[in-house]
């Protein structure tokens, strides 16, 4: 772990899951509001390496701690270095998490136990825990990375989405139950990314239901930040992404699920006929 030295102490964010696409992008959106970042991932020179560009870019503290939120150890380690060297931190980003995606009985025990470790377990220690290194005299802020998948249950996706739908209605839980507290919590449900291959060619195997729902990191991390500051619980970013989550009120869940697994077992078989499968 290292320090550097604090140049603004007004705000202090941690950030998980920080060298993937969305989790660089707010931090890159953090750092250039000149706040001070906590940045943690792995492996260990990839945080370094941004921590590097960010410091000299934007002339702010940066402390890293290289985390493996899928040990049941991780948060622990994460949480005593935090309270050795930390205090007054304003705001919590949960953007860690992961996806085994396939058929529920094709995927190992040992796979989805991950997911369920890093999607639900990390978030929830971390909010439990973080928030006792608050900064009582100012809103403490949570965003918890979702996704639109938290809204359906999610044939061949099964796992993830139920993952997904956990953070979804913890955080607006507790938005709600921790407002006299002075904390608010903004869960982010994005569509698609462009975050790194095995994304884009999700993106393009899913055809032009997949391209109207993409959005870029950059712009969904201001808009996510923007929501946080002013305290809003749920931010669905795109407008044909909010108009596809207000129309699927009116569909009962089982034409859904058929529509998803249908969806997904296309765009599964063309990146297979591609070879361009990932995980499985």
């Amino acid at each position: 772990m290292k320090l550097h030295h604090n140049t603004n102490p007004k705000q202090t964010v941690l950030i998980t899951g920080s060298t993937g696409g969305l989790g660089k992008a707010l931090a890159v959106e953090c750092a250039r509001r000149g706040w001070n970042l906590i940045l943690t991932d792995q492996p260990a020179s990839n945080l370094e390496n941004l921590a590097r560009v960010l410091k000299i870019t934007y002339h702010i503290n940066i402390l890293t701690f290289a985390c493996d939120l899928s040990d049941p150890n991780g948060c622990s380690l994460l949480m005593a270095e935090l309270q050795k060297n930390v205090a007054n931190i304003t705001m919590l980003i949960n953007v860690a998490g992961i996806d085994f995606e396939g058929f529920f009985l094709h995927q190992s025990l040992r796979d989805l136990q991950t997911m369920v470790r890093i999607n639900v377990e990390g978030p929830l220690s971390l909010i439990h825990e973080v928030i006792k290194l608050r900064d009582m005299q100012t809103t403490f802020r949570v965003i918890n990375v979702s996704s639109m998948a938290a809204f359906y249950p999610m044939p061949i996706k099964a796992t993830y989405a139920a993952s997904k739908r956990f953070l979804l209605d913890l955080s607006q839980a507790l938005n709600f139950e921790l407002k006299d507290e002075n904390v608010s919590v903004t869960a982010l449900c994005p569509a698609g990314m462009p975050t790194n291959r095995q994304c884009v060619q999700s993106i393009n195997a899913q055809g032009w239901i997949g391209y109207i729902t993409t959005m870029n990191t950059g712009k969904v991390a201001f808009l996510t930040i923007e929501a946080a500051l002013r305290g809003k619980p749920l931010l669905i970013p795109g407008i044909v992404n909010g108009f596809i989550h207000l129309v699927s009120y009116m569909v009962p869940t089982y034409l859904k699920m058929k529509f998803i697994a249908g969806r997904w077992k296309t765009a599964r078989s063309k990146r297979v006929s591609l070879g361009e499968l990932v995980q499985v």
